[in-house]
């Protein structure tokens, strides 16, 4: 793994090559294990290293240009540098580009785990045996990746800043499928902890799932009072966060915006309360299950930032830029997100829902309206009907056409929240939710 040390030398050895007044350089250094499994067996098993430095060199007009370069020889160092200026110099000036960070004072994160760094195949395979063994016992089939990494990661500009950061991180992922392809169930776990995983745990999950969704119902699309899971609820959190943006709402762009007593202005809901009092949503770099980073977007430092308190929208996200023009001060993009929970569990949720559908998770994602920031999707993976508080009957997959926003607007319940992993929203803490009136615009044959 790279050494603080190690990663200011590779900056300081960047940037002394560097001939334009601006240049900043990102090091990636990452180890990793992981095993694939498909159709019951192991597919592939590997180890790696991989190191990357990204280098962006900048203009005194505001030109920029980036390279990235894996080798740490000198020639390679130089020649990432001369295609990043050579870049520069043939770009557009961007009028929004803003000067470098000075050095700043980056917080102790705490997520990084000895034993997870350590980790090798001999602690993996065990959860892998487990979900193929409870698929072949119960006649199903799974397939499904696991894996575990070490990071160490650092940042420096000609400004002055550096930091340097390490952190863990681990993730199993499986589905499980009936040989007929007819049913599906799923399941998945991550922590910065490789020791919070639990290959036995998470197969009586999806093997339940994918048993109880043979024979699926048709139901007619349409609102319905809904239990999304925490992978569900972890989508829409992920997604409501790139509608904070304080740009937008400021400008008229965003569900954030109301009409300003001045006809040229836009007036925000900034301090008024747009969702239940049970709905907090925050940043939370510090949360030890989250691989988050010292620095976020801009590379400002990560800290901990309430979006929605208690149901009253308390900060927008300003970029560097942003937070000139409007005299405040910038904030990290809404990330590592925390939307706090109440001590009930799944069986209380659904307990207490006399009609309505559990939903497991959300895909294919996409915006219909970045006004009212609609989203469309699908379900996927098990949509089971509620009938007086028990689960009852499985249903086909459904299209769905729901804003984030709205969905936490008519949230009546909570369970406390575990973190889950999307390719598209990143890491969050998400808990299963009650939400009343979503919205099933059409039946989707997906299974």
């Amino acid at each position: 793994m790279f050494s603080q040390q190690q990663v200011k030398d590779i900056i300081d050895q960047v940037i002394g090559y560097s001939k334009l007044p601006g240049c900043e350089v990102n090091v990636q250094w990452t180890e990793d294990d992981f095993i694939r499994f498909a159709r019951n067996g192991i597919t592939t098993s590997g180890y790696r290293v991989t190191q990357q430095i990204s280098i962006t060199s900048t203009t005194a007009d505001k030109r920029s240009g980036n390279s990235a370069v894996s080798e740490l020889t000198p020639e390679a160092l130089k020649a990432g540098v001369k295609q990043a200026e050579d870049l520069a110099l043939i770009s557009r000036p961007n009028p929004e580009d803003m000067p470098a960070l000075p050095a700043q004072k980056y917080p102790h994160l705490s997520n990084f785990d000895p034993d997870t760094a350590a980790a090798r195949g001999d602690v993996l395979i065990p959860h892998v045996q487990a979900v193929i063994s409870g698929a072949v016992k119960s006649k199903l089939v799974a397939a499904g990746f696991i894996q575990r990494s070490a990071n160490a990661v650092g940042v420096g500009n000609k400004a002055g800043l550096f930091g340097y950061h390490t952190y863990t991180d681990s993730s199993l992922t499986h589905t499980m499928r009936n040989p007929e392809g007819t049913s599906s169930g799923w399941a998945t776990q991550s922590s910065v902890m490789v020791k919070d995983l639990n290959g036995a745990e998470q197969v009586a999950v999806s093997i339940k799932k994918c048993l109880g969704g043979v024979n699926r119902k048709k139901l007619d699309p349409g609102k319905y009072t809904v239990i999304m899971e925490p992978a569900a609820v972890a989508d829409v959190i992920g997604w409501l966060g790139f509608a904070f943006g304080a740009r937008d709402a400021e400008q008229g762009q965003s569900f954030l915006s109301k009409p300003g007593a001045d006809p040229n202005a836009t007036a925000t809901f900034l301090g008024e309360k747009m969702f239940p009092e049970i709905i907090t949503l925050r940043s939370d770099p510090f949360h030890p299950k989250l691989a988050s980073t010292p620095w976020g977007s801009s590379l400002l430092p990560n800290e901990k930032i309430s979006w929605i308190e208690k149901g009253v929208v308390s900060n927008l996200f300003y970029d560097r830029f942003w937070a000139s023009k409007a005299a405040k001060k910038p904030t990290s993009f809404p990330a590592n997100l925390v939307l706090e929970g109440q001590n009930n569990t799944l069986n209380d949720l659904i307990a207490s829902v006399d009609r309505g559908l559990l939903v497991t998770r959300l895909w294919y994602i996409r915006v219909v309206q970045p006004k009212t920031w609609q989203l469309t999707g699908l379900t996927r993976d098990g949509v089971f009907l509620i009938e007086k508080g028990k689960v009852t009957d499985p249903v086909t997959n459904f299209r769905w056409n729901e804003s984030p926003a709205e969905i936490l607007q008519r949230t009546t319940k909570l369970t406390q929240p575990i973190r889950v992993t999307n390719d598209e929203t990143g890491s969050n803490m998400a808990p299963s939710l009650i939400t009343t009136d979503f919205n099933f615009t059409s039946i989707s044959d997906a299974v």
